[in-house]
C-alpha cells in the first residue's frame, strides 16, 4: 500500500471527545445489512468543471506579499496536491477594510463609518495591498496552475479606491482572473457596515451596479461575480428577478454564495454525529441559486465555506471527521450542479481579524497555546502556526494538508468528469455514493462510509479500488489516502462483486 499522506501530528483530546466518539453510533459493531450499490438508467446529469476545487483565503493575507508568492514553495506543493487546477478566491470578511497602497507615499484613508459588531472586523481595521503583493500573487499561481477570483471593497469602496485596483489586477493577473467580487456577505451589511432600516436587495442593487460600471469602462473585459452572500440565498432570485429589466448592468459571469454548516463553535449542536449527517439546506441553498442562475443564463459557485464559523471548532473541524464531511460536500455540489466550491482557510492573524479578533474555539481548548491549527477548520495549515512558533514572530515556511485538505484532495478526482445517476441503498449505515464518467469513458465511483461504528458490505459491479481516504478514528486528526488497501475486502458475485467498506472510510472505485 503506498501512502500519500504527509507527516502528521496528533491532537490530545479531552476524555470526553473519546468517550462521545464510541457513542456517535450506537449500532451493534456486528450489524449486518444488505446494501446495494448500481448505476442508474437515466442520462448523465451534469459536467463538473475541470477546475471546481477551489480555496478561499481573507483578502488580509495579502498584507503579507511572501505569502502568496512563488518563492513559497511548500504552500504552492499543497495547493497543487489538493488539485492540479483550482481557484483561489480572494476575499472574507477583511475584504471591506484593505486599501490600495499604489506607492510607498501613498496614504492610508481615514475610515469612521460602521461599528464594532461580533464577528465582524472592527472599524478600526485597515491593511495595505500593494503591487508587490498582486505580481506576487500572479507568480504564485502560474506555479500553481490555479485562477483566481479577486475581491474588491464595496463597504468602503469607491471608484477613486476601487479602479487603480481593479486595473492594476486585471493588467498583472491577465488571463489568471476569473473574475471581481465586489463585496463579501453583503447580506449582513445591516450588522456593521450600512444602515439596518434601509439595506436590502434594492439598496444594495444601487450601489453596487454604479461601482461596477465604473470599474468595468476603466478595466475593459472586466467580469464579475455577485452578491456573495453569507447565508441569505433568497438574495439570488430577489436579484435574478430585477436584472433583465435593468437599462445598464456588469458583465456577470458567476451568482454566489457561502456556507458554513454550523456554528457558532460553542454550541452542544455542533458535533461530529450531525456533521455526518445529511444536511437539507445544502439542497434548499442549491435550488434557490439554480433558480437565479437558469435566469441569468449563469453558473452559479459557492466561494466560502467549512464546517464551523468563526474560525472552526477543536475536536471536530481539525479531525478526520472533517475530511469525510469535506469530501461528501464536494460531491454533492458536484451532484446538484455546481460550477466551483471554495472553502475557507488561511493564516490564524488574518481569520482571527475577519471574525472580530479571536477564533471562538480556542476558548474551547484546555490549553489554546498547545499546537493547532489557526483557524481550526482550515484545509492547509502552516506548521509555525500549529506550533505557535516561527521566526522573530512570522511564519515558518513549512505548510502540510489538514482533514478538510484530504477530504477536497479525494474529491478532486471527479473534476472534469460527467455526473451519472446511481442507484445506491446503504441500509442503516450512514453512507453516501456518487458516480461520474471520465474522459476516458471508465467510471469512477465513490462510496463514503461516515458511520461510526458500521461496516458497510454492498453487492456491486466489478470494480477496482483507486484510492482509499481513512482514519484511525473520527475524532482524531490523522489523516491519509492510499492507493489501494488491504482493509476493503472484496469477493466475486453473481451479480458483480461483494466489497466491504470499514466504517468511517471512504473508497474510489473504478468500474471494470
Amino acid at each position: 500500500m503506498t501512502t500519500l499522506s504527509y507527516p502528521r501530528r496528533r491532537f490530545l483530546h479531552d476524555a470526553s471527545l473519546a468517550l462521545a466518539a464510541v457513542a456517535l453510533r450506537p449500532t451493534s459493531l456486528f450489524a449486518q445489512t444488505p446494501s446495494t450499490l448500481k448505476l442508474g438508467t437515466g442520462a448523465p446529469t451534469v459536467t463538473v468543471p475541470q477546475d471546481f476545487i477551489g480555496l478561499s483565503y481573507e483578502a488580509m493575507q495579502l498584507e503579507d506579499p511572501s505569502f502568496f508568492s512563488p518563492k513559497n514553495s511548500s504552500l504552492i506543493a499543497q495547493f497543487k496536491a489538493i488539485s492540479p487546477r483550482g481557484v483561489l478566491r480572494l476575499g472574507g470578511n477583511t475584504s471591506e477594510f484593505g486599501w490600495w497602497k499604489a506607492t510607498d507615499s501613498s496614504q492610508a484613508p481615514v475610515r469612521t463609518r460602521g461599528k464594532a459588531d461580533n464577528g465582524e472586523p472592527p472599524p478600526s481595521t485597515i491593511f495595505s495591498i500593494t503591487p508587490d503583493a498582486i505580481r506576487n500573487l500572479d507568480g504564485f499561481l502560474k506555479a500553481t496552475g490555479w485562477t483566481c477570483i479577486y475581491g474588491l471593497n464595496l463597504g468602503f469602496g469607491t471608484t477613486k479606491a476601487d479602479i487603480p485596483e481593479a486595473q492594476f489586477v486585471a493588467q498583472t493577473l491577465g488571463s489568471r482572473l476569473q473574475y471581481f467580487q465586489l463585496g463579501n456577505e453583503v447580506d449582513l451589511f445591516n450588522r456593521h457596515l450600512r444602515d439596518p432600516k434601509t439595506w436590502g436587495v434594492d439598496q444594495y442593487l444601487k450601489e453596487w451596479i454604479p461601482l461596477a460600471l465604473a470599474i468595468q469602462k476603466a478595466v475593459p473585459g472586466a467580469k464579475f461575480g455577485m452578491p456573495d452572500v453569507a447565508s441569505d440565498v433568497s438574495w439570488l432570485p430577489k436579484i435574478a428577478d430585477q436584472w433583465s429589466s435593468l437599462a445598464d448592468k456588469p458583465n456577470v459571469t458567476t451568482l454566489s454564495h457561502h456556507y458554513y454548516w454550523g456554528g457558532p463553535p460553542a454550541s452542544p449542536k455542533v458535533n461530529i454525529e450531525r456533521l455526518l449527517q445529511p444536511s437539507p439546506a445544502v439542497a434548499k441553498k442549491a435550488a434557490l441559486a439554480r433558480e437565479a442562475a437558469t435566469k441569468m443564463g449563469v453558473p452559479f459557485r459557492m466561494t466560502e465555506g467549512n464546517t464551523v464559523y468563526q474560525g472552526g471548532k477543536p475536536g471536530l473541524s481539525d479531525v478526520y471527521a472533517a475530511a469525510l464531511w469535506g469530501a461528501d460536500y464536494l460531491f454533492e455540489l458536484m451532484s446538484l450542479g455546481y460550477c466551483g466550491v471554495n472553502l475557507h482557510g488561511g493564516s490564524g492573524h488574518a481569520q482571527a481579524v475577519s471574525v472580530g479578533g479571536s477564533l471562538r474555539g480556542e476558548q474551547l481548548m484546555k490549553d489554546p497555546s498547545a499546537p493547532h491549527p489557526k483557524p481550526f477548520y482550515t484545509p492547509i495549515a502552516n506548521e509555525g502556526t500549529l506550533a505557535g512558533s516561527g521566526v522573530n514572530g512570522k511564519l515558518n515556511n513549512k505548510y502540510l494538508l489538514e482533514p478538510v485538505g484530504y477530504g477536497m484532495k479525494f474529491a478532486a478526482r471527479f473534476s472534469g468528469t460527467t455526473m451519472l445517476p446511481l442507484d445506491f441503498n446503504p441500509g442503516t449505515v450512514n453512507a453516501t455514493a456518487y458516480a461520474a464518467r471520465q474522459k476516458n469513458g471508465k467510471v469512477l465511483v465513490a462510496v463514503l462510509n461516515k458511520d461510526a461504528t458500521q461496516d458497510l458490505t454492498l453487492t456491486a459491479p466489478a470494480a477496482e479500488i483507486v484510492e482509499v481516504l481513512s482514519g484511525n478514528a473520527l475524532d482524531q486528526n490523522e489523516t491519509h489516502i492510499s492507493h489501494g488497501s488491504k482493509s476493503i475486502r472484496t469477493s466475486k458475485a453473481s451479480s458483480g462483486e461483494t466489497i466491504t467498506i470499514p466504517a468511517h472510510t471512504a473508497v474510489m472505485l473504478q468500474l471494470r
